[in-house]
């Protein structure tokens, strides 16, 4: 019965273990996927501000309004 109690204590104790490593590492990836978030944004506010680009989506808009 001791060694049964033992034993199953001792998975308790290494599932807790492992909860708290995986912890971290969610925060870590939390963090790399949001820097990738915002660098992704910054891109996109680039292209999308650059001349070509506003001229086209302007041509889009004033055929839609036109059409």
């Amino acid at each position: 019965m001791y060694g049964v109690m033992r034993a199953r204590a001792g998975m308790w104790v290494r599932r807790m273990h492992a909860a708290r490593r995986d912890a971290g590492m969610v925060t870590s990836e939390y963090a790399m996927g949001l820097i990738a978030a915002v660098g992704f944004a910054g891109l996109l506010l680039k292209v999308l501000t650059s001349g070509q680009v506003q001229a086209a989506l302007q041509g889009i808009v004033e055929r839609a309004l036109n059409g």
